[in-house]
């Protein structure tokens, strides 16, 4: 089962967020990022919002690092390890847009971009932006098309019900022949958006009995992924880690995107030491 990071300091949600992160640095971030990356880490991830309503901040939280330049940096300081976006909000761009920037970053990294995309949850953000709240699943379906058909070549043509484009170049492009793409969601909807348009599903919000139920009635394709989620204090409580991880790979993950309770950076990469062990034992 493989191993992802949900990057600290680059998203600070209550709850989940360790209280050093808010004092933070890029410095900080470049050591964690090292860290995982050298133990065998996959992937690290970083999330898209622009604006989060002052009604959403105590639950959402209100640090939202943009992914671009955040996993652009991230880039420089690893050599292995995926960059994956978790998640771009697919209504807010333009499928060349994110095949250009993400292209680019795909390049940069040696093609380790990983592109997590959903269609979004916040209708104030969605206003803010102009982008179109109605209609916003049929329209990342027709988005997530388009990125198949652009995300690889130089000369993208696609033709769909909101995208429609032709006889346009595009430079760079991904290095890779195909960037994995995987949905957010925690709809029976966002799963069969992940299957039929994507390489994988990395539901949030959902207990592992329901991930389980959702699977059980759907064929996946082979090597599709399921990306489940944990937050974790291996040092406290290194058996209540294993019982979770256990529990998580009988729901059907495929891999783990770890969010790790630490006192400070230094203690964070000891901890993620910690966990790397206890996966690897299960």
């Amino acid at each position: 089962m493989r191993m992802g990071l949900s990057t600290p300091v680059v998203v600070q949600v209550p709850g989940v967020a360790s209280a050093w992160e808010a004092e933070a640095g890029i410095d900080d971030l470049a050591r964690i990022a090292a860290a995982a990356d050298d133990l065998g880490f996959d992937y690290l991830t970083c999330s898209e919002h622009v604006a989060i309503p002052s009604t959403d901040a105590a639950t959402r939280g209100a640090v939202y690092w943009d992914p671009l330049p955040t996993l652009a940096f991230l880039a420089a300081h690893t050599r292995r390890i995926r960059l994956a976006t978790s998640v771009l909000v697919l209504g807010y761009h333009h499928p060349l847009e994110i095949a250009k920037r993400y292209g680019t970053l795909d390049r940069v990294s040696g093609g380790r971009v990983a592109l997590g995309v959903g269609i979004g949850s916040l209708a104030e953000e969605f206003d803010l932006l102009g982008a179109a709240w109605s209609g916003r699943a049929a329209r990342a379906d027709d988005a997530l098309r388009a990125l198949r058909a652009s995300l690889s070549t130089a000369t993208p043509r696609y033709r769909g019900p909101f995208y429609d484009f032709q006889g346009m170049t595009v430079l760079p492009h991904a290095e890779q022949l195909q960037v994995p793409i995987w949905v957010g969601g925690r709809s029976a909807g966002s799963l069969r958006r992940a299957v039929d348009l994507a390489d994988g599903w990395m539901p949030f919000g959902l207990s592992s009995r329901e991930v389980r139920d959702l699977l059980a009635g759907v064929d996946l394709p082979a090597g599709f992924e399921v990306l489940l989620s944990a937050s974790v204090d291996p040092e406290a409580d290194p058996v209540g880690t294993r019982a979770h991880l256990a529990t998580l790979r009988e729901a059907g993950a495929t891999a783990i995107t770890y969010a790790v309770r630490a006192d400070n950076a230094h203690h964070y990469c000891d901890q993620l030491a910690r966990l790397r062990d206890i996966q690897e034992g299960q």
